[in-house]
């Protein structure tokens, strides 16, 4: 569903993205609320980049979710699905009132399971495979000769699992130009904050030792978004790392950088003050 051509200036497109993110924000904090459970910090700290993916970036079409010819979307960090979730029903992947459905018996799993929803690539949750399962749709791609491209969102706990580095290194040694890796680096795990659970900096030199493109954004910043996807598109003979630095819960005063909110889902008080104070911004 990339946009069409248009007489858009730039401004236009990110002021349009923006809002839609700001909306899908108030469906992930309705659908875990009506879940009681699941993950809101991680959620609305990616909402802007899978907005960004699902209403720019990617060649997609709603109402055919095999097209041959379709970029793909790998949410690693699986946990964060309700992000997925929001965009998708936006998108019209499905109808807004099965968010309703999250967690419930019978209705939209609590990770991306691709036998479950239509337009899932890719069973997901487990950390640390994402980034090898779209690795083998990029390779895949360059062996039949096809021009989709392929997005991979971890998470920055997720970094500390080794199959992450080993696919890093694959990625670069096959020249993935069609491959673009986005960390959410909002900073915290369900332990605590990354730097005390298990130290990743330096972030951005370490991938580029690995012989990737990096490019270090405002990863809740629309614009910036837009121009490292651009950057990424440009790239030629080696894979894209972007490193989104995020905040986690963005958008909601008592969620934000506090770790208490990467797993525990908002009551009723809680949900209609985080709902009022997105409304509001």
């Amino acid at each position: 569903m990339q946009m069409a051509a248009t007489t858009e200036d730039r401004s236009q497109i990110v002021a349009k993205l923006t809002a839609l993110a700001k909306g899908f924000r108030v469906d992930i904090i309705d659908m875990l609320e009506k879940a009681g459970s699941g993950h809101p910090g991680g959620s609305l700290s990616v909402i802007d980049i899978v907005t960004a993916l699902y209403f720019h970036e990617m060649k997609h079409d709603p109402k055919n979710p095999k097209m041959a010819d379709r970029d793909r979307f790998v949410l690693s960090k699986g946990h964060a699905v309700p992000a997925q979730y929001a965009a998708m029903a936006g998108a019209g992947y499905f109808d807004k009132a099965e968010l309703s459905t999250l967690r419930h018996i019978g209705g939209l799993q609590g990770h991306p399971v691709n036998t479950a929803t239509a337009g899932i690539e890719a069973c997901t949750g487990s950390l640390g495979q994402g980034l090898s399962i779209a690795q083998g749709m990029a390779m895949a791609a360059k062996a039949d000769g096809k021009d989709f491209r392929v997005y991979c969102v971890i998470g920055d706990g997720e970094m500390q699992e080794g199959q992450i580095w080993e696919a890093a290194l694959s990625c670069a040694k096959y020249k993935l130009d069609n491959l673009v890796c986005v960390l959410d680096w909002n900073k915290a795990q369900i332990d605590g904050y990354c730097e005390e659970v298990m130290p990743l900096l330096p972030i951005a030199e370490k991938w580029a030792a690995f012989n990737w493109n990096v490019i270090e954004i405002d990863g809740n910043d629309m614009e910036q978004i837009l121009d490292a996807f651009d950057k990424a598109r440009a790239t030629k003979g080696k894979p894209t790392f972007i490193l989104a630095n995020t905040v986690k819960g963005k958008g909601v005063s008592f969620m934000e950088n506090q770790v208490g909110w990467h797993g525990a889902a908002p009551n009723k008080d809680q949900a209609k003050q985080a709902i009022e104070e997105l409304s509001r911004t």
